[in-house]
């Protein structure tokens, strides 16, 4: 070590605008989550006051975190905050529409309780929802801090910008990206793997839409690859395992993968 680096980490400290830690935001996200889902904790047992006293106290944490973050300084934190919980009735709504198609859309999944406490893809798209809600408030920072969290947990990278639709569903998860300018309808299903990306990453391309739309009632198969602000997956379209599309394709389309296999050895069974 030298002491060239030593002062450019005393100068790079200095310089840095203050922001609440990670964890201190990440565990904001999580007890909100754990409010509106009680199935995720051991034995809730709150009275009507006491869950009251609970949001009210995520209200003022929120506002906590707002005032210390220094790119919200000039913003009105509690106007902010005061609307993004008048609207967690509706933010409610939209999260159990996406737990109600994981239970119907998957085999394995018994109940409720199991996607709430097992499904790394409701988990995703939950917090999602909380960070889309305040990117449309405009809060700066905090949004991309709570979505990179839950890609950190679930392997699922979605965009705070991205704007998603109803009864949404993602299955597996892992390794799924979802980009800043997606657009999806309602009632999509996703598989591991699945990006949903831009063609180029030229920084001027960043207020332009850059990443595909996807209409209503598409699945998406493990592996693809859509990319492109111009690409639009028509309604109902079912697009197979690791399809690499940077094109439109009308609704109703199946498109699919098809590659040769090739046998390289065989052994005599004996």
């Amino acid at each position: 070590m030298n002491e060239e680096l030593y002062l450019h980490i005393f100068n790079k400290q200095n310089s840095i605008e203050p922001v609440p830690s990670n964890q201190e935001i990440a565990e904001w996200v999580i007890s909100l989550m754990n409010l509106l889902y009680p199935e995720r904790l051991t034995t809730p047992d709150y009275s009507v006051n006491e869950i009251k006293r609970r949001f009210a106290r995520q209200e003022k944490e929120l506002i906590k975190i707002l005032n210390a973050t220094k790119a919200c300084e000039n913003f009105d934190n509690e106007a902010i905050v005061a609307e993004f919980f008048a609207g967690l009735p509706e933010l409610y709504r939209k999260m159990n529409t996406d737990i109600t198609a994981i239970l119907n859309g998957d085999p394995a999944a018994k109940s409720e309780f199991e996607v709430i406490r097992c499904y790394p893809g409701f988990l995703a798209i939950a917090i999602y929802r909380i960070a889309h809600v305040l990117l449309k408030a405009h809060v700066p920072l905090i949004p991309r801090i709570i979505t990179e969290y839950a890609h950190s947990i679930t392997g699922i990278d979605i965009h705070p910008g991205a704007l998603v639709g109803e009864y949404f569903y993602i299955d597996h998860g892992t390794g799924v990206v979802i980009g800043e300018t997606t657009v999806i309808g309602n009632h999509v299903k996703l598989y591991q793997g699945v990006t949903l990306g831009a063609l180029s990453v030229e920084k001027y391309m960043a207020d332009i839409k850059r990443h595909p739309t996807i209409e209503d009632h598409v699945i998406i198969y493990s592996g693809a690859t859509i990319l492109g602000g111009e690409t639009h997956i028509g309604a109902g379209s079912v697009i197979g395992g690791n399809v690499w599309l940077t094109k439109s394709v009308p609704a109703g389309s199946t498109v699919y993968h098809q590659s040769s296999i090739k046998v390289i050895e065989t052994k005599d069974p004996k």
